[in-house]
């Protein structure tokens, strides 16, 4: 075999299906498309590595014994060589969606190291899913990021693919829940004059295929491909067929010039669980038309077969009834979110940590407690104070935070790195303990960690809330909630131990 580096062809293996066996690295795996494209590629016989920050964000996903995980970063080149030893194909899905100060700064280096990196492993191709880039020159500082992002990766001396998607419809894609809650909440709605600019949406079945094929193709094929599906519609078309198909009757859209894609990502953000961050690259790329501008790649593929619009959001309904969302948008961590470590972990470097520590005792067993812990949040709340949690996610979405919307992925069960309202996931083991990282804009690092423990006559709740905080701000956001902390966290405590008793005596009821 020849050393990595020295643009060797992959050695790939031939499957019985006349396809390629090929080892293939996804990036961003923790994230919407990342997390679904990964069982695809299984499905199809590539062998897959993922590469994360957090390995331990995808510790409770289904396919993850059929992966290796590797720990690593765009921006740390020495961690990228070692992610992609080995690799015939990369996927790169990385991009700074929320924003931030220097978000393109970062993408174009990731983008650079990850070309220079690619180069230096030999790589046969890799596989990049951008957005639609318009002909006219409004572009978004987010579009033309992405595209930068392309354009560094087709300068570069491995082949690139370049797929460019405008809406894609999915369950739990940010695309999709825009539009879902705009059309469920909103009988009627002034909006801006971007609803009738004409777009062609996408299933994300469709764009998962693409990705997976696009692995496939000539090693001459170095350039950028549009992808769409069969129909062209215009926003407010898509409102009205969304109703139609939910059955929720016609929706009245008065289009208004005074609305800018600031005031929209704004008014989308009070109307929906997608916080305005997020919003405003989706707004601003609904301004300018988004319409094929060739179909070339099907035809290199064979493959031409769309799911057509109206079917794509009777699919995701379909998925978000059933429970079975495998990704949502806010899969990958929200970008301001910290990372320092658990105040717990030996690593810790020390400083002020405040606490509320609480247990209560319930009739319940532990497994009928632990029921209750990890259904917390979402559409059955936080047991405590409902107008005071929806109150201080009202503060967090004014002040540019997720606010208290995203929801859970599913209503049932959590794994590492899900998020949840404005925590996520950090920990979990099975039966006994939950840990929370809040994801609000706060001046310090927070947490939440619920336990349940068999206590003999009954189970146990141990709830902890621990806050860690930033300067003089922390300690004063600290002291002056403590009386309303208190209060919330003690009925909290009680509520979830009194609705698993209510749950033992009901073995069939809900835990809401």
């Amino acid at each position: 075999m020849e050393p990595p580096g020295s643009g060797a062809e992959p050695q790939a293996t031939v499957t019985g299906d006349g396809g390629s066996a090929m080892r293939v690295l996804v990036t961003g795996a923790t994230g919407y498309i990342g997390g679904r494209l990964v069982p695809e590629l299984l499905e199809a016989g590539h062998t897959v590595r993922c590469m994360a920050r957090s390995v331990e964000k995808l510790r409770d996903h289904p396919w993850r014994g059929d992966v290796e995980a590797v720990s690593g970063d765009v921006l740390d080149p020495d961690s990228l060589d070692r992610a992609l030893d080995g690799i015939d194909v990369a996927y790169y899905l990385v991009h700074s969606m929320g924003g931030g100060a220097r978000f393109a700064e970062r993408d174009a280096d990731g983008a650079r190291n990850f070309a220079a990196a690619a180069e230096r492993a030999g790589l046969a191709r890799i596989v990049y899913l951008g957005g639609h880039t318009p002909d006219d020159e409004r572009v978004s500082a987010h579009l033309a990021s992405r595209e930068e992002v392309a354009r560094i990766l087709l300068d570069s001396a491995v082949p690139a693919a370049v797929l460019r998607a405008a809406v894609i419809i999915g369950s739990g894609s940010a695309s999709f829940e825009m539009l879902r809650y705009l059309t469920e909440r909103l009988p009627a709605m002034t909006t801006p004059r971007w609803v009738r600019t004409r777009v062609q949406p996408i299933a994300v079945r469709d764009v998962l295929r693409l990705l997976v094929k696009a692995a496939e193709l000539p090693r001459e094929v170095d350039r950028g491909f549009d992808i769409g599906g069969p129909d062209i519609l215009t926003y407010a078309l898509m409102i009205r067929r969304f109703a139609r198909v939910a059955g929720i009757g016609r929706r009245l859209i008065i289009p208004v010039p005074v609305l800018t894609p600031g005031l929209s990502s704004l008014w989308v953000g009070l109307v929906t669980p997608v916080p305005g961050a997020i919003a405003r690259p989706l707004v601003e790329s609904l301004r300018s038309e988004s319409v094929c501008r060739d179909a070339d790649l099907a035809d290199m593929l064979g493959d031409h077969e769309r799911l057509g619009f109206d079917d794509a959001v009777r699919l995701a309904l379909r998925r978000i009834r059933e429970a079975q969302v495998a990704t949502r948008w806010s899969s990958a961590a929200w970008p301001s979110a910290p990372s320092d470590p658990m105040p717990t972990d030996p690593q810790w470097a020390g400083g002020s940590l405040y606490t509320d520590e609480r247990h209560v005792s319930t009739r319940a067993g532990a497994p009928t407690l632990w029921r209750v812990v990890e259904g917390i949040g979402g559409d059955r709340g936080w047991y405590a104070w409902p107008l005071a949690w929806a109150l201080r996610g009202l503060v967090d979405r004014a002040v540019g935070g997720v606010g208290l919307r995203r929801g859970r992925r599913d209503p049932e069960y959590l794994r590492v790195g899900d998020s949840l309202d404005f925590w996520r996931v950090e920990e979990i083991e099975r039966g006994g303990l939950l840990r929370l990282r809040a994801e609000m804009r706060l001046p310090g690092l927070a947490w939440l960690e619920l336990r349940a423990e068999d206590g003999g006559d009954g189970a146990v709740l141990y709830q902890r809330a621990l806050f860690h905080p930033r300067g003089l701000a922390g300690h004063l956001y600290w002291w002056c909630l403590l009386p309303a902390h208190r209060i919330v966290f003690r009925r909290m405590a009680a509520n979830i131990a009194d609705t698993a008793a209510r749950v033992e005596r009901e073995p069939a009821g809900a835990t809401k």
